[in-house]
């Protein structure tokens, strides 16, 4: 019998509606997320190498993986894992990083297209094929059911051919991918463009300046995943910034009138409150 997490995550992409999965960096954001009523969690790789004092695509994959296994223990809900671009080379070494993180407990994971190299930051399109296949072939062999996402990074890297993108994601998804998300698409049109052209449930990207769309506006399109990558993370560490700046710079203190108060905190994540 599969893993119930396993089964829950696989079955909330095919529900007629989105879903929305936060990202959150730490054991105690995942255990406020999940108190909150979200069904489903997924990792930032950026949003915690900010809190180990790094920027994002600077943590290694013991480490990434170590961070993984402490939020799938933290919590009921599935845990979707952000494992950048498999942190390896090899399709050997691709493989081997998706069957140590459902060894961490996560019951779903994402492989990019992105190299990492400044000069040349995506796969081109036969070599990051056969990344996917290697996660594929890696996840598929595994007991429980594993949830696959193919990213396709164009837009993250200022490559706005639309065209190349879903060329990407249906390549992806001929190599077995259950999900496809391509960061970085702005526009109700770019989005439509994209559900339309494949037959795999589609994640979406939210958060960014200017995105006025709602998760009824996505699921109406077709979407049936939305996350927020780093946005949290960055939010929480944007009203952390706001509050050093006004200490530092006026010798105020007003950021207290919008913090969460001590007590709820208490209530939050003190098991004795309950």
């Amino acid at each position: 019998m599969s893993h119930p997490k396993a089964q829950s995550f696989r079955a909330l992409h095919h529900t007629p509606r989105a879903f929305i999965i936060p990202n959150p960096w730490d054991i105690g954001t995942a255990r406020l997320l999940a108190d909150m009523g979200f069904q489903a969690l997924a990792t930032t790789s950026a949003g915690y190498a900010y809190t180990q004092g790094l920027s994002d695509n600077q943590v290694d994959r013991d480490r990434m993986l170590k961070h993984v296994a402490e939020l799938a223990a933290a919590t009921d809900l599935p845990i979707s894992a952000d494992m950048e671009n498999g942190y390896a080379e090899t399709l050997e070494g691709v493989a081997e990083t998706y069957r140590l993180t459902a060894q961490a407990g996560a019951v779903g994971a994402s492989i990019e297209d992105a190299t990492g190299r400044a000069d040349d930051p995506v796969y081109g399109l036969a070599e990051a094929v056969d990344r996917v296949t290697a996660a594929v072939e890696a996840v598929r062999a595994l007991p429980d059911p594993f949830t696959l996402t193919a990213r396709a990074e164009n837009h993250l890297h200022g490559r706005t051919d639309l065209n190349d993108t879903i060329r990407r994601l249906q390549a992806y998804q001929e190599a077995g991918a259950d999900v496809l998300y391509a960061p970085g698409l702005r526009t109700r049109e770019e989005i439509l463009a994209v559900v339309r052209s494949v037959d795999r449930p589609v994640n979406v990207l939210m958060g960014a300046p200017g995105m006025n769309l709602s998760a009824d506006d996505l699921s109406d399109m077709g979407v049936k995943r939305i996350s927020i990558g780093s946005a949290l993370s960055r939010a929480a560490f944007g009203a952390f910034l706001r509050a050093g700046r006004e200490m530092l710079e006026r010798g105020t203190f007003t950021f207290g009138e919008d913090a969460v108060s001590y007590a709820e905190m208490a209530r939050l994540l003190d098991p004795r409150s309950s």
